[in-house]
């Protein structure tokens, strides 16, 4: 018997050991970094999913947003949701290893991941090997849901429709302003997220007839980011346009400071600049930053559960809800509302009702339009906001009907 005949051997039964079990829990695997670099992420993310889990349970006071009233999953007699949590140490091999361990020996219906879009590359593999779901809930990189995977699912933005909202942006703050951007400044971790993301960004830049004035690729988690700096300030780009995780994005903020360089405007692609290490990091630095978000914290209006959510997640956490840990909470109420379409913890069950998904906004704490996926398990309705920080807060600032306020926008001036 070779190599691929005993692995799908144990798929099948780790399979149907999961579809003879009663239906008294559902097991969920996540995997994230719970420790080494991005802990913080993982842990922050740890906090998201286990209310999510007590709300959905009933172990919280009960949430007017989808699935968050309690009671378990009614369509399964009640059965209660329970959380395996593995550590990546984001690290993509060891993220592999550990979905793999999930599905085998946990038993799990589903996994959910992995803030990198590394990490998700290769976990995903993993659970389209053994025909089980993965729902990618915080992994930008466009090119995941473009391998023709038939078990991946991703709820929120990928970084094509990201950056077109900042491009968006762009002509609109322009005609609100008469102030256009005519250079942008890219600046791109060496990985997945950052090659693809400066990829897109490159292009709907050449698009828009904006010049790129520099194009800087850089190892991820570098000591310095000093030459990296004096080359963004010898550009002088309208618009710098960083893709990068929480370290990098403070090391480069501290390094402009050191030279006397402060962009006209920074707009940046989350990930580290979403963090709450971020904004107390870079300090007084990070005012003014602006970034693309899956997350619109102050549209009250649009979504009233939002204060509720937070309040509950901050009283667990000590610290608001951000781009990140709101897509966490969403992708795990998600899931559980399609196991419980589904009826079944069977994974052609759930794969059926994850495809069929039709979920309106109004049901989440995202300022979506809703969750509905096309052939390649991309949601189509995950419209993104631009946000600004102001006061160490947050805030939204595009599209202008959604604004809690205006853009302070120094392009032109």
């Amino acid at each position: 018997m070779n190599r691929r005949t005993l692995m799908l051997s144990a798929g099948a039964l780790a399979l149907s050991a999961r579809a003879a079990r009663a239906a008294e829990e559902v097991v969920i695997g996540l995997v994230y970094p719970l420790t080494g670099n991005g802990a913080q992420v993982g842990l922050d993310a740890k906090v998201a999913y286990e209310l999510a889990a007590d709300l959905i349970n009933g172990a919280a006071p009960p949430i007017d947003t989808l699935m968050a009233k309690g009671g378990g999953l009614d369509r399964l007699g009640g059965a209660k949701v329970k959380l395996v949590f593995a550590d990546s140490q984001n690290d993509p091999q060891k993220a592999r290893a550990e979905a793999e361990r999930l599905i085998t020996q946990e038993k799990t219906v589903a996994i959910i991941g992995s803030y990198t879009s590394a990490t998700a590359a290769t976990i995903s593999q993993v659970t389209e090997r053994y025909e089980i779901p993965y729902i990618s809930a915080d992994n930008s990189s466009p090119s995941l849901t473009q391998r023709g995977l038939k078990w991946f699912f991703r709820p929120g933005p990928h970084d094509e429709m990201f950056t077109k909202a900042m491009f968006d942006f762009y002509k609109d703050i322009a005609a609100k302003t008469g102030r256009p951007v005519k250079s942008v400044s890219l600046f791109y971790e060496n990985s997945i997220f950052g090659t693809d993301s400066a990829g897109v960004q490159r292009r709907m830049a050449q698009e828009a007839g904006i010049a790129v004035a520099a194009d800087i690729k850089y190892v991820a988690n570098s000591p310095s980011l000093s030459t990296e700096a004096q080359k963004l300030k010898s550009a002088n780009g309208d618009v710098l346009m960083p893709s990068s995780y929480t370290s990098d994005a403070i090391l480069i903020m501290r390094a402009m400071n050191e030279i006397g360089y402060r962009p006209k405007a920074v707009m940046a692609q989350a990930a580290g600049f979403q963090e709450p290490a971020f904004v107390s990091g870079a300090g007084a630095l990070a005012e003014g930053v602006m970034s693309r978000s899956s997350f619109a914290p102050d549209a009250v209006k649009l979504r009233p559960a939002i204060p509720a959510v937070n309040a509950a997640y901050k009283a667990r956490n000590n610290k608001d809800m951000n781009d990140n840990t709101s897509r966490q909470f969403t992708a795990l109420m998600f899931l559980a509302d399609a196991i419980n379409r589904a009826g079944s913890i069977k994974n052609t069950a759930l794969q059926a009702a994850l495809k069929a998904s039709d979920v309106p906004g109004a049901s989440l704490i995202m300022p979506w339009k809703g969750i509905k996926f096309d052939e390649n398990g991309q949601n189509t309705l995950s419209n993104p906001v631009i946000v600004q920080l102001g006061g160490g807060t947050w805030h939204t600032v595009w599209p202008f009907d959604l604004a809690a306020t205006e853009a302070v926008w120094n392009v032109g001036t």
